[in-house]
């Protein structure tokens, strides 16, 4: 008898789980999938074109929030959590909820999941979504190019449009961003490498771009999303810990897995930092996981263009991800505009439609302005709330351009940030270890 199972997920690691463990596998049944987290990415079908032969008419993609129904209503033997970024206690009262109803409750591992490369794979994640992966990629990857390294950078999913469509995605031009129609979450992270000339890849079919970024590459550059495992079985894995948020290394999933994984643990923003909260970072290293390379880095700040600030009413806006599930109340644009002693306006009484909705989901957000775009709909909402807000000019702490993206009646200054190693080399000397 095949076991009935749902797969809990967030249109991300429970697809690859799917396609890596679940798809040719005669041992279960995928009743559906549930999602939560990313607005609009249920009531879908995963699609017949990936399910393979065992799922003629694809699997639907249900909400979560009626987990225990759907339980009920299909028999289910088994539940597997498949997405990140989660607290402990809110993956144990997810789990206490499936147990309730009789059912089991499962977390795949990456010997399960993580698929094989013929090249070598530098690997970058963290404890906790907005530590400072994507910073740290563009960092590894200068210092490939330096060494005149051919490598592709393959980025954890972000599929929220056509699933077919999406199954392999290429990026090495701002074209190729349109082309694919990526939100502005999926630009948040693309763009950077573009501007970098980077190639990256990225998608709902793992193995199938593995396939497509082995034929233009030496290396495997992998940039995680949240606080994921890496998809691929890693050579070197970097993990980056967050100064701002000291024990969530200790109590998040599956950030402390790779806290415990980690060949080198970057401790990043150590300028902004309080030290003491450095200091805690270091003695849990020291505890949990004392073989770990252990390197300090600033995130440096660049502010786009020189300006007088003091005084000024400004309008912060920071990375959708990081201040929304990843919990921060500050971010690149937040640190510059209270460094130039600007006065920052709180933007929720402007708050439109799904902004609106965004900050009643996410109350801990004070004076911030997420870059929420999932979705055309979304991205006007943010826009017409921008342009509601009275202010001398916009500080833009996400990555992309958002002047390419919404049109706005005032003058939006980036913010943008770079890691910089307090003792210059180190990284690079984990990197040769493996190209030897």
């Amino acid at each position: 008898m095949k076991k009935k199972a749902i797969i809990m997920g967030a249109a991300g690691r429970d697809f690859h789980d799917f396609n890596s463990y679940f798809r040719d596998n005669e041992e279960y049944e995928i009743e559906c999938f549930t999602a939560t987290q990313i607005p609009g990415i249920e009531n879908r079908i995963y699609p017949f074109e990936l399910t393979g032969k065992l799922y003629p008419n694809g699997i639907p993609i249900k909400d979560e929030k009626n987990l225990v129904e759907l339980i009920k209503e299909k028999n289910i033997d088994v539940v597997f959590l498949s997405y990140s970024d989660l607290a402990f206690d809110y993956v144990m009262k997810k789990a206490s909820l499936v147990l309730s109803t009789g059912a089991s409750f499962q977390l795949l591992g990456p010997k399960a999941m993580q698929l094989k490369s013929s090249k070598p794979v530098i690997a970058v994640n963290a404890v906790r979504t907005g530590c400072g992966k994507s910073q740290t990629t563009r960092f590894i990857a200068e210092i490939l190019k330096k060494k005149e390294k051919k490598f592709v950078v393959i980025r954890e999913p972000m599929p929220y449009g056509n699933l077919v469509e999406q199954k392999v995605m290429r990026f090495s031009e701002y074209s190729d961003l349109e082309k694919h129609k990526c939100t502005i979450e999926e630009m948040e992270e693309f763009e950077p490498h573009i501007e970098k000339g980077n190639v990256l890849f990225a998608g709902v079919d793992y193995k199938a771009i593995l396939n497509e970024a082995e034929k233009e590459s030496e290396i495997i550059l992998w940039d995680g999303g949240n606080n994921e495992f890496s998809f691929y079985k890693t050579d070197l894995l970097f993990v980056i810990v967050d100064p701002f948020r000291t024990g969530h290394e200790l109590t998040f999933h599956p950030g402390m897995a790779n806290f415990l994984m980690a060949d080198v643990i970057i401790i990043n923003k150590v300028n902004t930092a309080e030290k003491n909260e450095v200091e805690k970072l270091k003695e849990n290293i020291k505890q949990w996981n004392p073989k770990a390379k252990v390197i300090e880095c600033n995130s440096k700040l660049i502010l786009e263009k020189e300006i007088n600030l003091t005084g000024k009413k400004v309008l912060v806006i920071e990375d959708g991800p990081t201040v929304t599930h990843g919990g921060m109340n500050t971010g690149a644009a937040t640190v510059i505009a209270k460094e130039k002693k600007a006065k920052i306006i709180d933007p929720k009484p402007f708050a439109v439609k799904s902004i609106q909705e965004t900050f009643e989901k996410y109350p801990h957000l004070n004076k911030i302005l997420p870059a929420m775009g999932y979705g055309k709909k979304q991205i006007k909402d943010l826009e017409e709330t921008i342009n509601k807000i009275e202010c001398d000019l916009v500080l833009s702490g996400t990555p992309i351009d958002l002047s390419k993206i919404i049109k706005t009646n005032k003058k939006i200054i980036r913010v943008k940030y770079d890691l910089e190693e307090i003792n210059s080399g180190e990284i690079e000397k984990e990197i040769n270890k493996i190209l030897k």
